[in-house]
């Protein structure tokens, strides 16, 4: 086996001292912050259409959830498949981003919960090593008191 890793697509996120981030755009013209990025700016009013590369915060709070609870088809491909929780959460620049859930009990995720941006192994590919994705985890340190 390979020891390298790739992220399961090109420019999605970074990984640095900071932990894991997204990679986002913001518009010049109008600030409409975009992830994934796009190739210009999608507002109809904004004349500007120019993007500059920026790097979501990584933490935010839950603002929906579900429970997958079957498995995918072979497309989408995760090692050790296991019922999962999918998760909007909202993100300190605006934005709500979609991304799976990590180290949650499925039976006592609650809306508005702290999370914080990790990666994890999506599946160990033989040609590209092991193929990351980005999750979202308790955030611990962020937590409100209950």
């Amino acid at each position: 086996m390979l020891d390298q890793t790739s992220f399961v697509v090109d420019g999605l996120m970074v990984e640095g001292p900071d932990g894991a981030r997204l990679c986002a755009s913001v518009c010049d013209g109008c600030g409409t912050v975009y992830f994934p990025r796009p190739v210009s700016c999608r507002n109809p009013e904004c004349s500007s259409k120019a993007l500059q590369d920026r790097l979501l915060e990584g933490r935010g709070t839950l603002y929906s959830f579900t429970i997958q609870r079957y498995q995918p088809p072979a497309l989408f491909r995760i090692d050790n498949w296991a019922p999962y929780a999918l998760g909007l959460v909202e993100l300190p620049e605006g934005i709500r981003v979609m991304g799976m859930l990590s180290g949650f009990d499925l039976d006592t995720i609650r809306i508005g919960e702290r999370v914080k941006l990790v990666s994890e192994c999506l599946f160990t590919d033989p040609e590209r090593g092991r193929v990351m994705t980005y999750k979202f985890a308790p955030d611990i340190s962020g937590r409100a008191p209950r």
